[in-house]
């Protein structure tokens, strides 16, 4: 039987999450912990995260995930980050004055401000909360029958500028061009909510079940 160890440090809605996933694969062991060894023997992993990134970064070193995170993609096993678990595996974020988080990327977490507008003038409410089209940027196995342009949920006040575009799965545009998804062998990682996204999000997660790891 298949394994995914969803880390809980917490900080996320774990219970739509995993609900998600048992959803879309009847009979997939979903483990909510923080236990190393549970993490470690899991086939997938997938990191959440929502709230301040100080606070989420606070408990994931506290609680030792950094690590978990760590072994978990030096080891070649599926890797899926959401939301702020998506924000902290780059180097940086501006909230709370600005936050060292895990370099497993280059790139920083921006404010979106509190000024943002629309090229047009309008402007826009901050967080970023609803549904927005992504688009995807290349062909990856967690795209698989999802049609480019769809749209997913999102929540956040914060978004990814990754330095290397070329590791950029998707974008979207909300006042400026956010990276919403990247890519690199094992690793895959979206701002936007998955298991809040209806069809095309549950789709997502079941092609992340399916995943061998391999881009």
């Amino acid at each position: 039987m298949s394994s995914v160890a969803v880390i809980d440090y917490g900080m996320g809605n774990l219970h739509s999450v995993a609900k998600a996933l048992e959803h879309v694969m009847p009979g997939v062991e979903v483990m909510v912990t923080a236990d190393p060894e549970k993490v470690r023997s899991a086939d997938r992993v997938l990191l959440p995260g929502v709230g301040a990134i100080r606070d989420c970064m606070a408990e994931i070193r506290r609680l030792g995930v950094d690590k978990e995170v760590a072994e978990a993609i030096a080891s070649g096993k599926p890797f899926l980050g959401i939301c702020v678990g998506y924000q902290a595996l780059m180097q940086r974020s501006e909230e709370n004055g600005g936050v060292d988080c895990l370099s497993h990327f280059d790139g920083t977490v921006r404010f979106f401000g509190d000024n943002l507008k629309e090229t047009d003038g309008e402007r826009l409410k901050v967080p970023h909360m609803g549904w927005n089209e992504v688009h995807q940027t290349f062909d990856h196995p967690l795209w698989h029958g999802i049609d480019d342009g769809s749209r997913f949920y999102f929540v956040h006040s914060y978004y990814v500028d990754a330095v290397d575009k070329s590791l950029v799965a998707a974008n979207c545009h909300y006042g400026v061009d956010i990276d919403v998804a990247i890519a690199r062998d094992n690793v895959f990682a979206t701002q936007f909510h998955p298991e809040k996204s209806h069809t095309v999000g549950l789709q997502l997660l079941k092609n992340f079940l399916n995943w061998d790891g391999k881009p």
